[in-house]
């Protein structure tokens, strides 16, 4: 048994790794060397917009109960991610560069595994196509013609270095005390904060081309752009100071720096995407005390994402409708975000073991976050776009309890066992 996968990011390197541990000889094609504008690593499964993999709470957040099943059902980026950890609260952040090494050396110590640099001009007749929100090149055109393509634009956050950092202006603390101290906090005065917002709003942004406004995908809606639509908008949102305390005193506002690696050298600003020209982000950003000498390792930078039309062409496996040997997976097929992403690449090689083995496909059910998912991309929807992880895709129950934490607790342990039944239909 042999299957091609084209992309080696978050979903196929998910794809490629689980089967090639159940059999299948996998050929891995992935244009590296070559970067897109957002890549900066020849390294595979790089993570380009930030090094957070959201909530790592899987009985209390939508995302953290998908990790979990992830974890269940085998996921390599779970391992990965495991190892590279960071201290992040109670989210789930990885030392990027050490993440992306986990997983491209254990593609590439696999026996079954053949990784070839090459770019892929053609949509194949068979195989996983999972190169990402920037396809480029013949397969775009090639992708575009025979199913349209829809796109968005996204952007990601700037990053600084740890000893440029002001730290008499900042306080460790993770909101609410929850984690291990894991974000740098820097707090800043009404005066402060307000002089920044007018500075964020009126700053020069640097152009795209093709660019409507209406294109902006609000998961990772730019700084600037929140801070438009009013003057409190980032202060109640991420730059809120709730559960965060300097002295005992509740800041008027708060920029959180994360840790970007283990050592601790680099720090990302969260919820900073940005689409400033490169001279106004350290103008804007400088304005933040504690960023008054930031020096910037990378900058913010916004680029368009394409997606599927998925429930017009995609059935619940992944797969194209009326060619049921090619399937999709990834950010292509209308999920939003890494760990959603990988968990499509993940499922969708359980999806192309089955039939590789001439087994009819096993849905996992919408009381599973990855299953209703599944459910998502592949349901009729005139104004489809990706999807993020949330309770409101997966089925309900327990509406009888009144208690919010029990009743999500509830719906994780029903999800664990549907899991472990979906994963011993197919593999047992």
């Amino acid at each position: 048994m042999s299957v091609t996968v084209i992309g080696a990011g978050l979903a196929g390197s998910e794809a490629a790794y689980f089967l090639a541990t159940h059999g299948v000889q996998v050929v891995l094609a992935d244009m590296k060397p070559r970067l897109t504008p957002a890549h900066k690593s020849e390294a595979l499964c790089e993570l380009v917009c930030s090094n957070s993999l959201k909530s790592d709470d899987a009985y209390g957040n939508a995302c953290g109960l998908l990790k979990e099943e992830m974890r269940r059902l085998s996921s390599l980026t779970m391992e990965a991610a495991e190892h590279s950890r960071v201290p992040a609260g109670g989210a789930l952040a990885v030392d990027r560069e050490k993440f992306s090494a986990y997983v491209t050396e254990k593609l590439r110590a696999h026996p079954d595994i053949q990784i070839v640099s090459r770019e892929i001009e053609e949509l194949p007749e068979k195989g996983i196509v999972a190169t990402g929100p920037l396809t480029a090149g013949g397969l775009f055109e090639a992708i575009k013609k025979r199913f349209g393509m829809l796109h968005f634009y996204d952007a990601s956050a700037p990053v600084v270095s740890a000893e440029s950092v002001d730290l008499s202006h900042t306080f460790t603390q993770d909101r609410y005390g929850r984690g291990t101290g894991g974000y740098l906090n820097c707090p800043l005065t009404r005066e402060e904060y307000e002089g920044f917002v007018r500075a964020l709003v009126s700053a020069e942004r640097a152009t795209l081309h093709e660019f409507e406004k209406g294109e902006i995908f609000e998961g990772c809606m730019p700084v600037e752009v929140m801070a438009a639509r009013g003057t409190d908008t980032l202060r109640f949102g991420t730059f809120k100071p709730v559960g965060l305390r300097d002295g005992g005193v509740r800041p008027y506002a708060v920029l959180q720096l994360r840790k970007e690696n283990a050592e601790g050298k680099s720090y990302g600003l969260v919820g900073c995407q940005t689409n400033l020209k490169f001279g106004e982000q350290r103008r804007v950003f400088g304005m933040i005390p504690a960023l008054a000498h930031a020096e910037f390792e990378r900058y913010g930078v916004m680029h368009r994402n394409t997606y599927l039309e998925a429930p017009s062409c995609l059935n619940a496996d992944f797969s194209v409708k009326g060619s049921p040997d090619l399937f999709f997976a990834g950010q292509i097929a209308g999920v939003e975000g890494y760990v959603e992403s990988a968990a499509s690449g993940l499922l969708t090689g359980y999806h192309v073991l089955n039939r590789l083995r001439g087994k009819p496909s096993v849905i996992p059910p919408d009381t599973t976050v990855i299953g209703a998912l599944s459910n998502y991309i592949s349901a009729p929807n005139a104004n489809f776009q990706p999807m993020n992880a949330n309770y409101g895709v997966l089925a309900g129950g327990f509406e009888d309890v009144r208690d919010k934490k029990e009743r999500r607790k509830l719906l994780a342990e029903r999800s664990f066992a549907e899991i472990e039944r979906f994963k011993a239909k197919v593999l047992g």
